[in-house]
């Protein structure tokens, strides 16, 4: 259990928000704000209440360092119109003037921390810097759900310091939406994962396994799970230490009486780039030294069908190299099928919400998931160490 932001008393008191504003920003330009207006209710709220505000979040991955293409700069400058309001933004996100402007804040003002990542002691979950930020405020809140599977200083170290702690409201949707997957799904549940890698996704296959009636597994990480099966895949990637463990999930899933549906032919590419040559391929045939960049048209009639029957879907990463033209069709049929799904629908992961948004049907999805990696945690049965410091 956890507190949500509405149960505290805010007013006049400084509020840590951890948000995530880990968006594309291309030469100052915000290219996607949907994180960022994701966090506009437990923002908005705050305000509301008479908080003082002070935002941490992150953007990219600088090398140790101040990288002025990471800055959070064009973010405050969006969220200043967003909340329309000024959002006052430091160079830093410690030190004495942050400090000074921290305790200066006014009930209702807002303060966005510049990237906590310019700090190498935010991912190494230093102590000294986690107690550093924790003096900036009173009440710490996470609202990033795409953090809370990192024990980083912002999301794991710095909440030990507060004796009021607990969640926003996007974190607060987040849960309701993965504890219906886990605890209470319409059946037939169907979980749709793809992607590259198999060690992403073997976990949540294995603790899924015990909630859902059908999977269906396409992307590169399908070849893992063909060749336990035998099938010759040519040069497709496969992730040959998990061979064996996609044999026993197969053999489980039989005894269960839980389909795990695979692709049943391909699109082979001899490499995956624009405009090279591509043939169609059954799983019984030939492939040579072709490689799987895609599932084949057999296996999408076979798919649409399933998601087609389904009440409950879960669909976690692209069926094919998604991101180069010519094997992007696989993916766009799933992300069809399961907007035109009148079942609940659960998307995560950035290519598979790309290809609902693409198909112009975000709308009719039940819940975006902002945080890919951390829903296949949760759903895999860990503990998130985000979440874990803030249970009552």
């Amino acid at each position: 259990m956890y507190r949500v932001i509405d149960e505290f008393d805010l007013k006049d008191k400084r509020v840590f928000i951890r948000t995530d504003y880990n968006i594309p920003v291309k030469g100052g330009v915000i290219q996607d704000d949907t994180r960022i207006r994701a966090s506009l209710s437990t923002l908005e709220y705050a305000i509301n209440q008479g908080a003082k505000i002070i935002i941490g979040s992150h953007l990219g991955r600088p090398k140790g360092g101040r990288e002025e293409k990471f800055s959070l700069f064009p973010i405050a400058a969006h969220l200043t119109g967003l909340l329309n309001k000024e959002v006052v933004f430091p160079e830093n996100c410690v030190g004495d003037s942050v400090r000074k402007l921290a305790s200066e804040l006014r009930p209702g003002d807002v303060l966005l921390l510049e990237n906590l990542r310019f700090c190498p002691e935010e991912e190494s979950n230093n102590e000294i810097f986690s107690k550093q930020l924790a003096q900036l405020a009173d009440i710490y809140i996470d609202d990033s759900f795409g953090t809370v599977h990192r024990a980083h200083a912002s999301t794991n170290g710095m909440v030990k310091f507060f004796k009021e702690k607990g969640i926003g409201f996007l974190v607060q949707k987040e849960l309701k939406f993965l504890q219906i997957l886990l605890q209470n799904p319409q059946k037939p549940f169907l979980a749709v994962l793809g992607g590259a890698k198999v060690t992403d996704k073997i976990g949540v296959v294995e603790n899924l396994m015990n909630h859902v009636d059908a999977f269906i597994i396409g992307g590169a990480m399908a070849y893992t799970f063909l060749k336990a099966k035998g099938v010759k895949v040519g040069r497709s990637l496969v992730d040959e230490s998990k061979i064996h463990q996609a044999g026993r999930l197969l053999e489980r899933a039989s005894v269960k009486g839980v389909d795990i549906l695979l692709p049943v032919d391909s699109l082979l590419a001899p490499r995956i780039e624009e405009g090279v040559e591509i043939r169609i391929a059954r799983n019984e045939e030939d492939w040579d030294n072709w490689m799987g960049c895609d599932i084949g048209p057999e296996s999408i009639k076979i798919f649409k069908e399933e998601i087609a029957s389904a009440h409950t879907i879960f669909w976690n990463g692209p069926m094919g190299a998604f991101e180069t033209a010519g094997f992007e069709k696989g993916t766009e049929a799933m992300a069809l099928a399961i907007t035109q799904n009148k079942g609940m629908t659960v998307v995560g992961g950035g290519d598979s919400i790309s290809a609902v948004k693409q198909a112009g049907y975000a709308d009719r999805v039940t819940h975006l998931c902002t945080g890919g990696g951390a829903a296949l945690e949760f759903l895999e049965g860990k503990k998130l160490p985000g979440l874990k410091v803030l249970e009552i």
